[in-house]
């Protein structure tokens, strides 16, 4: 089997791509790192929209690019997108994963038909009946998923893989976890937050938030009739400002701040969800990644909500990198990347 292979990130405003070698190797060398802007609509949540136009982006990215592998992992993790906890009778993992649909149908906003089930133990319990296997139900709505696959085909790529994005950020920022250390990875996207904890190298729980950045900018563009790119500008260089605003970027500032409460606020009770349920099983470290998160002061204010502490991401840890590829990509977005590095860290 070839060793090299590319991630492929498909997000709302771009197509991000990252080739490695030596993918389950313990030291990966990464070799190419691209980007490619899309038009607004073509992407919604993750999914494709418009075939044709993403279809094209994709050959121009590869054109551009110059990758060598057209074997690629696809990332999924939007609203169509459900992952929750479930507990089944202990059985080998392939059993339970067919009797998925016939425990699950309640638990999905779609026909059981119409999606795809997958099930990750994370650990064994004795219940009331017997023993039982406590883990994390995935569910994609099917055509969400096939759309995606479908584009990708047509520009002559192969996927070799569907992997959830939570999944991949984790493994992005923490490829060697600490055996029984908890860990959170929290990557605010533009529309979506990823939260996902994990012990060790197990899942324990993760949650996508339908919020992100751009609804700071949404706010802006409504309570100030700006337009999208001036409201995401102002975002940009005001940031959660505190002290030195000029008096006529008081009321901007406000807005800012509220629109990005709401936010933290969100994922400070996903936060607190997961302690509860874990019987207040405390986290250990917190990463935090995503260009909503870039945000001047939002890591400082999510952890004074939280009262944990929060550590940038650095999404090229344990990868060899030459200099040419660390030099294409600008210290601030290489953030960006971490979704298309953990896809194919996961590869197969």
């Amino acid at each position: 089997m070839a060793t090299r292979i590319v991630g492929l990130d498909i997000g709302d405003g771009s197509i991000r791509a990252a080739e490695v070698t030596a993918a389950t190797s313990s030291r990966p060398a990464l070799t190419k790192l691209r980007h490619m802007p899309l038009p607004h609509g073509a992407v919604r949540g993750g999914e494709v929209i418009e075939h044709n136009t993403v279809v094209t982006a994709l050959k121009q990215l590869w054109a551009d690019g110059k990758f060598r592998s057209r074997r690629v992992v696809l990332g999924m993790g939007n609203q169509k997108v459900m992952v929750r906890e479930l507990t089944v009778q202990r059985a080998p993992l392939e059993q339970v994963k067919q009797g998925l649909p016939f425990h699950v149908q309640e638990m999905l906003p779609v026909p059981v038909d119409d999606a795809l089930l997958d099930f990750y133990p994370a650990t064994e319990a004795q219940g009331e009946h017997g023993p039982v296997v406590n883990g994390l139900l995935i569910a994609a709505v099917k055509e969400a998923v096939v759309a995606n696959v479908k584009a990708v085909e047509a520009a002559g790529l192969t996927p070799a893989g569907v992997d959830l994005i939570p999944f991949a950020l984790y493994r992005a920022l923490v490829p060697n976890p600490v055996a029984g250390q908890i860990v959170a990875v929290i990557d605010v996207g533009s529309t979506t937050t990823n939260v996902v904890i994990a012990r060790g190298h197990v899942p324990l729980f993760v949650r996508i938030v339908p919020m992100g950045g751009d609804d700071v900018t949404k706010a802006l563009v409504r309570r100030l009739e700006l337009d999208a790119e001036d409201a995401d500008t102002l975002k940009r260089r005001l940031g959660l400002a505190l002290e030195g605003v000029a008096p006529e970027d008081v009321h901007a500032v406000e807005v800012i701040r509220e629109a990005t409460n709401e936010l933290l606020r969100s994922i400070s009770n996903t936060l607190a969800y997961f302690s509860h349920q874990q019987k207040g099983a405390a986290i250990d470290r917190m990463f935090l990644v995503g260009g909503g998160a870039q945000l001047s002061g939002f890591s400082e204010a999510l952890m004074e909500l939280t009262r944990a502490e929060v550590r940038d991401g650095d999404v090229f840890v344990d990868l060899k990198v030459p200099d040419t590829v660390r030099e294409s990509v600008p210290a601030e977005r290489s953030h960006s990347f971490a979704t298309a590095l953990g896809l194919v860290r996961g590869a197969r």
